[in-house]
């Protein structure tokens, strides 16, 4: 599993016990720290409270401050690191966590550009790879998973979330795999009908 880009992986503000959930979205993945994953994390963002935005900002001091941004002390892996960011979004003070690589120079500023971009925009819409990402982060690690050595060879190391595909059944489908109305069912009902946004 790859992924790449800055995107956002959460609908909504995340309180505290999501939050810290939402830190290794990844944790269950096969071969953990057995190779360079930082792939999976890096760009990776969303929003979150200003309590728990202060909380983190507590906990150590601060690898560097800059401005509306401070990064953690602690790094992910190799050289991914939280950036948490104050940002000024449409008269309101929020508060946002992003993954930066902080070998990348002008990450944390491209991901408060970003994440300005993103949460600017005049109409509330998501794209399907957005839908796709929030279903992953609000399901519980006991009904997501990856694919292991019973699927395909292709599909194996991918995503997967339990779904229920008739009265008392369930089955296991790829993330990816999933069509627009099994999303629909996964999404609570306030994101359901959103109107689909077009990547960049």
């Amino acid at each position: 599993m790859t992924l790449s880009s800055i995107r956002k992986v959460y609908q909504g503000i995340a309180d505290r016990r999501q939050m810290f959930r939402m830190f290794d979205r990844h944790a269950k993945r096969p071969n953990r720290w057995q190779r360079d994953d930082s792939a999976l994390y890096r760009g990776e963002w969303f929003e979150l409270g200003e309590f728990e935005h202060d909380y983190m900002f507590e906990i150590l001091p601060p690898l560097f401050i800059r401005g509306e941004m401070f990064a953690m002390r602690e790094f992910l892996t190799g050289s991914i690191t939280s950036i948490f960011f104050t940002l000024r979004i449409d008269g309101s003070i929020r508060h946002f966590h992003g993954y930066c690589d902080l070998a990348d120079k002008g990450s944390p500023e491209r991901m408060r550009d970003a994440i300005l971009e993103r949460e600017t925009r005049p109409v509330r819409a998501m794209t399907r790879e957005e839908r796709l990402e929030h279903i992953w982060s609000s399901t519980a690690d006991g009904y997501r998973g990856y694919a292991g050595e019973h699927w395909p060879t292709t599909d194996r190391g991918k995503r997967t979330v339990m779904f229920y595909a008739r009265p008392g059944g369930t089955t296991l489908k790829l993330l990816d795999d999933l069509t627009d109305a099994e999303i629909a069912a996964k999404l609570p009902v306030h994101l359901r009908y959103l109107s689909e946004r077009q990547a960049a």
